[in-house]
């Protein structure tokens, strides 16, 4: 909801060490498989319950993810870039409800209604991008961005924030889950009508 609102502070926040890396040599796709590989960790952690271990690493996972794009505007961003990072940031949201269901059963309901609403959001919003880069449409809000970014209710930052509750808070998991599964069908269904209205020009598909 707010992302768009964010990016200026981010990226004046992750222009010195982007550029420092960059001269360094290191490449934006390095820092996205890193901060990918850190993410995956969080699951084990939350799965034996060691929460602020998991916010730890959900903390570097966001820092590389914001940073790995910073560095590409360094140096060249490249579609392979863009997909390995999409790829790898919706697979993360995914598992991490994931780790909150193998810390206690308790949570495999409210984990798997999570991770359904996920889909819901990530389909519609990948599903939205495709047709719009078919048109040759480009984002206002985010136009650092590889592909058309569509926002919605719940975005990155309100995921993040998200996330870090329930590591603060992990009994409250299912109620965390539950209210933002609804906020989630909101942005899906509100995507939904977006879609319909902008390709209504009937263009073949």
């Amino acid at each position: 909801m707010i992302d768009a609102a964010l990016q200026p502070l981010q990226q004046r926040f992750l222009q010195s060490p982007a550029k420092i890396l960059a001269q360094w040599g290191v490449k934006a796709d390095q820092i996205t498989l890193v901060g990918f590989v850190v993410g995956v960790m969080v699951v084990p952690a939350l799965a034996f319950e060691a929460y602020f271990l998991a916010l730890l690493l959900l903390l570097i996972n966001r820092f590389a993810d914001g940073l790995d794009g910073a560095v590409a505007r360094q140096t060249n961003p490249t579609d392979q870039g863009a997909f390995l990072d999409i790829s790898c940031d919706f697979l993360f949201y995914a598992l991490f409800p994931l780790g909150f269901a193998f810390a206690d059963p308790v949570n495999t309901l409210p984990a798997a209604v999570l991770i359904t609403s996920f889909v819901g959001t990530g389909s519609s919003f990948l599903a939205y991008a495709i047709i719009a880069g078919k048109r040759g449409e480009t984002t206002i809000s985010f136009p650092q961005k590889g592909f058309y970014y569509l926002g919605g209710l719940t975005e990155g930052f309100e995921t993040i924030v998200l996330f870090i509750f329930m590591c603060l808070l992990p009994d409250h998991f299912p109620e965390f889950a539950y209210l933002f599964a609804a906020a989630c069908c909101i942005t899906t269904l509100s995507r939904w009508y977006q879609g319909w209205r902008a390709f209504s020009g009937g263009k073949s598909r």
